[in-house]
């Protein structure tokens, strides 16, 4: 199969599957299924959340900490693909 993208955007994905030492096909491959592992970790939390029995109401400071824990998640992750 093929897929057409614009130029832009092959030259990005050809740069970061050079400085990853992989061919462009791997660094797709990969990139997708770092996507699925992404669903799947997240419907598993959603599952446990469902089964854990009555929810709690967050407390601001609570969401702060969740929200800083997400971003430091994301800045790592855009590190380890930068």
């Amino acid at each position: 199969m093929s897929i057409s993208v614009g130029p832009e955007l092959e030259a990005k994905l050809r740069t970061r599957a050079r400085e990853e030492g992989v061919s462009l096909d791997a660094y797709l491959e990969r990139l997708v299924e770092d996507e699925a592992a992404e669903i799947a970790h997240t419907e598993t939390l959603l599952q446990e959340a469902a089964e854990s029995g009555a929810h709690v109401e967050l407390t601001a400071q609570e969401w702060d900490l969740i929200e800083q824990e997400a971003l430091a998640e994301a800045q790592t992750r855009q590190n380890r693909r930068a």
